[in-house]
């Protein structure tokens, strides 16, 4: 009996550690998601995963002005953004390019690489699967002068190699037809010709290398997806592509719409009338043509415009705002962006535009009176700071609410004070045109009259609001100063936030719907496109330390303080 029973016991003892073990090996598995196979660990979709971001180099700005709108400052913020999210940071790569060439390869490498078995594994010698990658791409684009103004994040969208290819068929034929007519030309017509083919040919390379370039880019994410890798676009589009999600930064419209905006929150538009209008000039850098010498795309100066219309094209109708120089009434429309447009490209043209637009009726009369001037971004913005101070315009945008002052602003900024405000008193009619207080005693009248004369010019000579966007180190003491009243400039890190929890969401296999900065649009041609986006910042001296100096984006001494 002792021997019948002390095998089944020792029988029922192994059956309840077998039980035990496969019992603690799932929830060793449901824990982990590992699977094993020839001795390697691949980890699977509840673990953080890998992030390999692809992002430009940054591009040069004009006279050393430096707009915060950079990738360089993203992707700090960006990194810290998906540490503490769950990734480790031997799992966070980085790849800068400053060409599509460069960057399509430095892709193409990165995904037959993991896919071959080739560098899969992190720093744990854990083995990676695709859907455990995410790539993060901001495809490189050429961004011409005036463009580059804004910064880096600008959005715009990369033709497809369909595109590119039918422009090469027309430049094929174009230069076929100039070789044609090359040969029944006299001498000096030849060799104009042949600079003419010279450079067609050098542009045809060049559109050649481009249609290469994006098509290797978008067969390599294509071949990420199909792995199951996941790809995230941030702020440029691929025609025809469709990404598991995007990154929409700021765009042209958005950026005029902001400064529109706020021009008519700070002058209380609402409250203008025909009788006292409000004077505002808008101001759009365009560079007409590219280096190549070809005619510039005007897709964002378009664009830029409608947003300023759909904003302050009600005012104009109302005549309750005027431009000094005739440039937009009443009449005009969202198309009539060539009135405010000009060539920003040559030195010292903006202050010629302004010079125009300003004209004082003759040399002894005062300036003329200008409530808010829309500069698009900050480098035009440094450059009507200077204009202005020429012409003779004095103060300050704090001067347009009284309470705050100068050292106000610097104690609020340096955290020693609160500002406090109050609305500015702007009377229904304008001096000039308010006959209502008509007085008997002549002398009182003429003394009144004088008065009157003095206030005017004040009034014609006060400095107004003027706007820019992209947040340059260089304009913000004139930020502080109240010379520049705003600037725009993205939110990094809200953004970087967003990125880092999308990409937590897709190694997980999860869907990006429970985002709330998450919505579908279209992207480049493709519908449906879950899509992360947030607010542009306007930042003005009132708000600079809360907007710029808190997060970590400028220091004291970059404010000039």
């Amino acid at each position: 009996m002792v021997f019948t029973r002390r095998p089944a016991a020792v029988l029922t003892a192994i059956v309840a550690a077998c039980a035990m073990a496969i019992s603690l090996t799932a929830c060793t598995t449901d824990a982990n998601s590992q699977d094993t196979a020839d001795d390697q660990t691949t980890v699977t979709s509840s673990a953080p995963g890998v992030v390999a971001m692809f992002t430009p180099s940054d591009g040069i700005t004009l006279n050393q002005q430096t707009p915060l709108n950079k990738w360089a400052k993203l992707t700090p913020n960006l990194t810290k953004a998906l540490t503490s999210a769950g990734f480790k940071k031997g799992d966070i790569s980085h790849t800068t390019s400053d060409s599509l060439d460069k960057q399509s390869r430095a892709i193409q490498d990165y995904v037959v690489n993991h896919l071959s078995g080739s560098n899969t594994t992190d720093d744990a010698g854990i083995v990676i699967s695709p859907d455990n990658i995410t790539l993060l791409v901001a495809p490189v684009v050429e961004a011409d002068a005036s463009t580059r103004q804004y910064g880096d994040y600008v959005s715009q969208e990369l033709s497809t190699a369909d595109t590119a290819e039918g422009s090469d068929s027309t430049d094929s034929s174009d230069s076929s037809n100039s070789s044609d007519s090359s040969d029944s030309s006299t001498g000096s017509d030849s060799t104009d010709d042949s600079s003419s083919d010279t450079s067609k040919t050098a542009g045809d390379s060049k559109n050649a290398a481009q249609a290469e370039a994006v098509d290797r880019l978008v067969s390599s994410l294509k071949l990420a997806k199909e792995s199951g890798m996941h790809v995230v676009l941030m702020g440029n589009s691929i025609k025809g592509y469709k990404p598991d999600a995007f990154v929409r930064f700021s765009d042209a419209q958005a950026i005029g719409k902001l400064q529109a905006e706020k021009i008519v929150s700070k002058l209380e538009l609402s409250k203008a009338s025909k009788d006292n209008p409000k004077y505002i000039e808008v101001l759009m850098p365009y560079t007409a043509v590219d280096e190549s010498g070809e005619a510039s795309d005007s897709t964002f100066v378009q664009e830029a415009f409608r947003g300023i219309w759909q904003v302050l094209g009600a005012y104009y109708q109302k005549g309750v705002v005027e431009s000094p120089s005739g440039t937009l009434n009443g009449n005009s429309t969202e198309d009539d962006w060539q009135s405010v447009a000009y060539d920003a490209s040559k030195e010292g043209s903006t202050a010629k535009v302004l010079d125009a637009r300003l004209a004082k009726a003759d040399e002894h009369a005062s300036p003329t009176r200008i409530d808010g001037i829309i500069a698009m971004n900050d480098y035009i913005a440094s450059e009507v700071v200077t204009e202005l101070d020429d012409l003779g315009y004095t103060g300050s945008a704090a001067d347009i609410n009284p309470q705050i002052t100068i050292s106000g602003i610097v104690g609020n900024i340096t955290g020693k004070k609160d500002l406090s405000r109050s609305d500015v008193p702007d009377p229904i009619k304008s001096p000039e045109k308010d006959d209502s207080a008509d007085s008997t005693d002549s002398a009182d009248t003429q003394d009144d009259s004088t008065a009157t004369d003095k206030t005017d010019k004040t009034k014609d000579s006060q400095w107004p609001l003027v706007t820019g966007y992209g947040a340059y180190v260089s304009n913000i003491p004139s930020i502080v100063n109240g010379k520049q009243w705003m600037t725009g400039i993205e939110d990094r890190q809200t953004l970087a936030e967003n990125i880092a929890e999308a990409c937590a969401l897709l190694n997980k296999g999860q869907t990006l719907t429970s985002m709330s900065s998450v919505r579908n649009t279209e992207v480049g041609g493709k519908k449906k496109v879950p899509t992360i986006s947030g607010p542009l910042l306007a930042v003005s001296a009132s708000n600079l330390k809360v907007t710029l100096i808190d997060p970590g984006y400028i220091s004291l001494a970059d404010a000039g303080l």
